[in-house]
């Protein structure tokens, strides 16, 4: 993947905010920097990796950078703190949306679903452990789940959410996919066996016109599966349930070009952070 520079990411960042986020969130609003100008510098945040105070110190040393954001003055951390806190989450669904459209495609989509870990604090967990070592039973069990719809070809994240992890996620599946479909058309399906449930084959086949390859989970013995479910099961089409293994490289080439966590100290924040993570890697793969 060839790599962005700073200023056309800001530039592209700043093009996809001004046709979705009205210039300023009321008409009491000090007119001091736009919403848009606000979202492309927390989006170049995300994508360099930086710090809120970091991103101040930044721009202030970036002439070419603040020409690119039409920045008269550079904003304070605290003013892109609270940015981040007042946007609208539907909002980044928008966002994501405008820059799926600048990445056409032919035909309907062939989406896979999954979900992985982001780190909330800036330690890498292999340093933490290193460093104070526990037992595995005393160590935190929590971080940040991002659970994201990929179109596999386009290699664009379509719906991203994120909560809390470990948790369980098949019931999510129809609120995502719902959100995906906004975005684009959806032919195929690829999910692993956590999302498995007769409601969401029929969910996906019935409401979205779409096909479903999703595993049937083992279980006992004894359960007896019916339906979609068990066609599942009597001739899974591996090849074609193959192409899932994409959303791996998805993962891989976000986290390796703009790290993989959502710092925060609060779950609200962490949250916010992950939906940015997702936006500023459309932006870099657009």
């Amino acid at each position: 993947m060839a790599e962005v520079g700073l200023v056309p990411f800001a530039q592209l960042a700043l093009q996809v905010a001004d046709r979705v986020l009205p210039r300023y969130r009321t008409r009491f609003s000090k007119h001091q920097f736009t919403q848009p100008q606000l979202l492309a510098v927390v989006c170049l945040m995300r994508y360099a990796d930086w710090t809120w105070r970091e991103a101040e110190v930044r721009l202030s040393e970036h002439g070419e950078l603040r020409r690119a954001l039409r920045l008269r003055r550079v904003p304070d951390y605290t003013t892109l703190h609270r940015f981040l806190r007042r946007v609208p989450e539907p909002a980044f669904a928008a966002l994501l949306e405008e820059t799926v459209r600048r990445f056409p495609r032919p035909g309907p989509a062939r989406v896979a679903v999954d979900g992985t870990g982001l780190s909330h604090r800036a330690v890498s967990t292999y340093y933490h452990q290193v460093i104070h070592p526990r037992p595995r039973w005393q160590r935190p069990w929590y971080w940040v789940k991002w659970l994201v719809a990929v179109d596999v070809d386009r290699q664009l994240l379509l719906a991203p959410q994120a909560r809390d992890g470990p948790c369980n996620d098949c019931g999510r599946l129809p609120g995502l996919l719902e959100q995906a479909a906004q975005a684009t058309s959806i032919g195929l399906v690829l999910a692993d066996a956590e999302f498995d449930s007769e409601r969401n084959h029929r969910y996906i086949r019935h409401h979205l016109g779409a096909r479903s390859v999703i595993p049937a989970k083992k279980g006992h013995r004894s359960w007896r599966i019916h339906g979609i479910r068990a066609q599942m099961r009597r001739r899974f089409p591996q090849r074609v349930y193959g192409r899932r293994a994409l959303i791996a490289a998805v993962f891989s080439a976000a986290k390796r070009k703009l790290s993989g966590r959502a710092p925060g100290r609060s779950l609200f924040m962490q949250v916010r952070q992950a939906l940015v993570f997702g936006l500023a890697y459309n932006l870099y793969r657009v």
